[in-house]
């Protein structure tokens, strides 16, 4: 494990000038047309938190409160930033984070960022991250030393990427946003409460690539490193078109989803076509709730959030509107986040032995976790 004065004079020898500084159980939700489950627990991991330092006992109240065995915290930032202590934090918990090190994003401010970058997540990797997190920043606001948008698939980022390949970091990779994002804000737009909160993930006005063209500049990245394993997460960055992310599911094995934020768009398509996806590409997807955490009393993120903060009732209704989805037939009931659309959702239903592999058998295996 790589002390933080053994990192700075690795980035220092190297020539980085610019680096910058859950489960199921015979109790849980059931309508009364909802067919029962087998009695058992099963485990959870959840594979998309967002772990601000010192959250972690707030974080573990709510795994127990909700039936989570695992998180993995994707905010784990950069080596010679808030890393240490993301891992400090994570050794602390008894084996219950594992901690993903962030894309350096500060080296893109100069020539030859390629090989600064790859060094830098080598050097996270050697302190203990486990993976890599990518966010919607490449391709859609991060510019290049000629003050460009950066593509995600940039071919001087290729070393960064065969990087993680190479140390075994699988990457969660965020890529544009809903297809709404893009059109104008106004009553017509389905996400209008969630963009007039948010006023800044609005595209329609600015000048960035196509809905279609960051997931072209994606299929292209993932499709270059065979040897990396890629998890595209909210559903595989196009939750709208299951159509789109079955074909790239069956073009790249090393393309895995996760749910996270995305359970709204799921929920809307057709029970029967959603429980066929999920059952041929059972073996590559991960549950994920796009959870964020602090410290008290900062307000709880889920998955989304309104201008005010989340009230008792929305916590309550994000875990278990969540569950329902996934665990029962139940029809037309809200989602866990009414933020995303006014729209209600469709349980899907899953058998146990899906449920197993996506509540927590798929990411043991991507994270090289012997248990729980």
């Amino acid at each position: 494990m790589a002390s933080r004065r053994t990192v700075i004079a690795a980035v220092m020898s190297s020539g980085l000038a610019l680096v910058v500084v859950g489960a199921i159980a015979a109790g849980r939700h059931t309508s009364p047309g909802s067919p029962a489950k087998p009695a058992g627990r099963i485990p959870m991991v959840d594979m998309h938190v967002h772990l601000s330092p010192g959250g972690s006992n707030r974080l573990f109240g709510l795994m127990k409160r909700y039936g989570f065995d695992h998180v993995v915290n994707l905010s784990g930032g950069h080596p010679l930033g808030v890393l240490p202590d993301q891992l400090a934090e994570a050794r602390a918990s008894g084996g219950k984070i594992t901690v993903f090190t962030g894309f350096p994003y500060e080296q893109a401010q100069a020539p030859g960022y390629g090989a600064r970058m790859a060094r830098i997540v080598r050097i996270g990797h050697e302190m203990g991250a486990k993976g890599l997190k990518i966010a919607k920043a490449l391709g859609l606001g991060l510019p290049g030393p000629d003050g460009k948008l950066l593509p995600v698939d940039d071919p001087e980022l290729d070393t960064v990427f065969e990087a993680a390949g190479e140390l075994g970091m699988p990457i969660a990779i965020h890529s544009g946003d809903p297809r709404a994002f893009w059109l104008p804000v106004d009553a017509k737009n389905e996400r209008y409460a969630e963009l007039s909160a948010h006023p800044g993930w609005a595209l329609s006005d600015r000048k960035v690539p196509s809905f279609e063209a960051i997931l072209s500049q994606l299929e292209r990245r993932i499709a270059r490193h065979p040897k990396t394993k890629f998890i595209s997460v909210h559903f595989g960055n196009c939750a709208e078109d299951i159509d789109r992310v079955a074909g790239m599911l069956r073009r790249y094995p090393n393309m895995y989803i996760d749910t996270a934020a995305r359970i709204p768009e799921m929920g809307r398509h057709p029970v029967e076509k959603l429980r066929a996806f999920f059952s041929e590409f059972q073996d590559r997807i991960v549950y994920g709730s796009d959870l964020g955490i602090g410290p008290e009393p900062e307000p709880l993120f889920l998955g989304s959030s309104g201008a005010n903060p989340p009230t008792p009732d929305e916590q309550e209704l994000f875990f278990s509107a969540t569950h329902r989805f996934f665990e029962t037939s139940d029809r037309h009931f809200a989602h866990p986040t009414p933020i995303q659309g006014s729209w209600t959702i469709n349980g899907v239903n899953l058998p146990r032995g899906i449920l197993e592999k996506v509540y927590f058998k798929n990411a043991m295996r991507l994270l090289g976790l012997n248990k729980l």
